[in-house]
């Protein structure tokens, strides 16, 4: 968590006259900004001293000439420019970016996407101001961010609790950081945290969810498959259809590798199937042997095609309710 080097560096009052925040995961960047804007002054400081503008609405010759002044009754001034992605002159700050005022402290917070570093704009950040950026996790590393977003907050979690809440929340930080603070403000530290407090503090089944489909699949569980899929038919927004076929295809796309990965070390599958440790491991081996090559690429071809069905997308387009959908999707997986 490389952003939290930087806000230790704040706490200590280590300064820089300008810090360029930018990439796809806006989490980081929204905790470092906030930072800033809540501690670097007094309340006192920021009435003079501290402002925040957005760069749809920004006047970038207004931030030039504010930054350019000096504090008042204060160390230093302060300016957030939120949202520079929207700012068409954003470029424009080269001047300043080049000659940075000592006592004025500029945030520019470039969310949802990188900036060119290789630009002019670019160079001349890396030469004179602090450059982060904020990179989208890959799947597999959300569980492990998890684990450690709990443990700074002095709790554990289960591996299977972990893969829940990552199953279900994606890969938005910001989404999975705020169900997991319901976590932390009603347990005690050092609790550990299992699928029936997932459940109860989040609202994640832990009897009915992708994460328990994938298993009753992997064992050709009819009975529990059936279940699963008339309580996600029962509510559409436990088990919307987007989540569950993206992490069923992310499943079987897994057993698929492993097929050709069967007399491989324990490792070398690992690594090839992205997986954080053996624990979950099992499961695809269970589904590699109810599944061959031939019926997990048939599966495969089945999700893309429901998920097409399900968009509305071109002459597969059924007009059939999602729920409707998934249970003809999930008959024949099973058959």
């Amino acid at each position: 968590m490389a952003h939290k080097k930087i806000i230790t560096a704040l706490k200590k009052k280590d300064f820089k006259p300008v810090y360029f925040l930018h990439g796809a995961e806006s989490y980081p960047i929204d905790q470092i900004t906030n930072y800033i804007e809540q501690h670097v002054l007094t309340d006192a400081e920021k009435a003079f001293n501290q402002t925040v503008v957005y760069g749809k609405d920004a006047d970038v010759y207004a931030i030039i000439d504010q930054a350019r002044r000096y504090p008042m009754m204060a160390e230093r001034q302060v300016i957030i420019l939120k949202e520079a992605q929207d700012m068409k002159t954003l470029k424009s700050l080269q001047s300043y970016i080049e000659k940075p005022t000592e006592s004025t402290l500029l945030v520019i917070a470039h969310k949802h996407k990188k900036l060119n570093m290789n630009s002019k704009f670019g160079k001349a950040l890396k030469a004179n101001a602090l450059v982060f950026e904020s990179k989208k996790l890959y799947d597999n590393q959300v569980p492990d961010w998890i684990a450690g977003y709990l443990k700074s907050h002095k709790l554990t979690i289960e591996p299977n609790a972990c893969q829940l809440v990552a199953e279900y929340l994606g890969a938005d930080l910001s989404k999975i950081a705020n169900e997991l603070d319901k976590l932390a403000i009603n347990l005690s530290p050092g609790t550990l945290v299992t699928p029936a407090l997932i459940e109860q503090y989040i609202g994640i089944s832990k009897d009915y969810n992708v994460f328990e489909l994938q298993k009753v699949l992997a064992r050709r569980d009819v009975l529990r498959a059936n279940r699963i899929v008339n309580y996600f038919a029962a509510n559409p927004k436990k088990g919307p259809m987007p989540v569950v076929i993206a992490s069923l295809y992310n499943f079987f796309h897994k057993v698929f590798l492993l097929h050709f990965y069967r007399n491989h070390s324990e490792g070398e599958i690992l690594s090839a199937l992205g997986l954080r440790s053996p624990f979950f491991l099992k499961e695809y081996r269970l589904a590699a042997r109810h599944y061959n090559i031939p019926q997990t690429e048939k599966i495969m071809m089945l999700l893309k095609e429901y998920d097409l069905k399900s968009k509305g997308v071109g002459y597969i387009a059924t007009g059939k309710p999602e729920g409707a959908l998934l249970k003809e999707l999930v008959w024949k997986v099973l058959h």
